[in-house]
């Protein structure tokens, strides 16, 4: 998939903000190799059989055969693992805590654009910590970053939430999720936090001396070195990885998207406000108009708006008007000879129909400069606000409180998410999936009812089986 400068430009967007707030909880970006050992992926064995079907390896390099196969990165825990076994020597290199942003590449049968590629951009977080509350608690910290970022970057209103097992992660203990709902009402997982407990620890023998005593020798790898009896004060750590990819684009564009196009929230559009100047009649001078164009938005930009001047010749206003509707840019501003003389503007929302009389506002004061930017930036505030409540209307609107599993099969076929009470096996969770046409458990809410068992409460009785359950879970197809 080539990623055209537009397109682009709201992943630069999705890295910035969550760049900056990695680094603000201690996070420090790094990079890896893209070709990593089979033997690494072969030293845990869930991870190895999870990627197995989506691996692509390098069997020939420099014009002759490798004495072993490389893999092309699909994730990064194997040779992560591998520097942080020579990195971590005692507890006080923990927590240790790294990013990387990069490609990875999974052998996708089908693909689909931005959602499903066979290479795709990611950031992929690692953490080690000494305990295993520690990395639990990382784990669930970072989804709860990712769920901020999407409410409040993305004005995605999603479900955050655990996964059951069988839909984890090869070789977690468990995974938190982030679910988004498109606009044809399937789900999306749009960001994941794993807790990997000790897993790949082990496999790799990453280890550390505790604050007890002990020491650790760098980069062993000796299977047996966990039972010597010099080793009593060393201990695997644990472990998170968590990742958001350019699949959120897709989410956003899916989510919010209408029949005329795009709808960029505000905090992600590489282009925030577009300015179209009107020239009016033939033998207007246009110069007056462009550099009024000009100057509004040099004014805008200094205050922190993207905005840009449409000045392309040979197209129409209402041309222009469509174009940038299309292209989901949130806020239009139309200025024309009356414009300029009576030192006004019009402008134009792309989160409301042109039916809708509150998309356009005619005569907004371009002086002084600060009540136009003033304006600008209070409405699209508003436009933010807007696509999240829109999607949160959406989305509740179309998820199905269900107590059978006659309900949620109807619920499904309905198009519908179903929520409901559930206990039920992995084996009862393959039934859903078989006998819905591809129905998931996204997750574990972890907004459940106050009648909850995990809330305190007695729980309810088990959509499947009739059993006790202790909470709900939503089950959904997806992407």
């Amino acid at each position: 998939m080539v990623i055209r400068p537009y397109g682009y430009g709201i992943w630069e967007n999705i890295q910035r903000w969550l760049d900056s707030a990695f680094k603000n909880k201690g996070v420090e970006n790094a990079y890896f190799p893209q070709l990593i050992p089979y033997s690494f992926l072969q030293k845990e064995a869930d991870h190895v059989e999870g990627f197995a079907p989506e691996l692509a390896l390098v069997t020939r390099g420099g014009g002759k055969e490798l004495e072993e196969p490389l893999v092309v990165r699909p994730t990064s825990e194997t040779i992560v693992n591998h520097m942080f076994s020579q990195w971590i020597q005692s507890h006080r290199d923990l927590p240790l805590m790294v990013n990387q942003w990069a490609n990875v590449h999974r052998w996708e049968m089908r693909t689909r654009p931005f959602v499903r590629t066979l290479e795709f951009l990611w950031q992929e977080g690692h953490t080690a910590h000494a305990t295993p509350e520690e990395a639990r608690e990382t784990a669930r910290e970072f989804v709860a970053l990712y769920e901020r970022f999407a409410v409040e970057a993305a004005a995605l209103p999603v479900v955050a939430g655990r996964k059951s097992r069988i839909e984890s992660f090869a070789g977690a203990n468990v995974t938190y999720t982030i679910e988004a709902m498109m606009g044809d009402r399937r789900a999306l997982q749009a960001g994941t936090s794993h807790d990997l407990g000790d897993n790949f620890a082990r496999a790799f023998n990453t280890r550390f001396a505790t604050k007890e005593g002990g020491s650790v020798s760098g980069g062993s790898n000796d299977s047996d070195a966990s039972s010597s009896s010099s080793n009593t004060n060393l201990a695997f750590v644990h472990q998170t990885s968590w990742g958001v990819s350019t699949r959120m684009v897709g989410g956003v564009v899916m989510a919010h998207g209408d029949d005329t196009g795009l709808r960029l929230p505000p905090a992600l559009a590489p282009t925030q406000l577009i300015i179209v100047p009107i020239l009016g009649k033939k033998g207007t001078d246009p110069l007056p108009i462009y550099e009024a164009a000009q100057k509004l938005c040099d004014a805008l930009c200094d205050a922190g708006v993207r905005a840009k001047v449409d000045s392309t010749e040979g197209k129409s206003p209402g041309w222009k008007f469509s174009h940038w509707e299309m292209k989901g840019v949130p806020l239009r501003l139309e200025v024309g000879p009356r414009d300029v003389a009576a030192g006004c503007c019009v402008l134009a929302r792309r989160d409301l129909p042109r039916s809708d009389e509150r998309s356009k506002v005619a005569g907004v004061p371009t002086e002084p400069s600060g009540a136009l930017v003033g304006r600008v930036k209070e409405t699209l505030g508003e436009i933010q606000a807007s696509l999240l409540e829109q999607a949160t209307a959406f989305r509740d609107a179309n998820i199905r409180d269900v107590a059978s599993y006659a309900e949620l099969k109807q619920a499904i076929d309905e198009g519908f998410w179903a929520r409901g009470w559930w206990a039920g096996s992995d084996a009862d969770e393959e039934r859903v999936k078989e006998e819905t046409g591809g129905a998931t458990l996204r997750c574990f809410p972890f907004e459940q009812p106050e009648e909850a068992g995990v809330n305190g409460g007695g729980g309810g009785k088990c959509l499947m089986s009739g059993g006790e359950a202790v909470e709900v879970a939503i089950f959904a197809k997806s992407y």
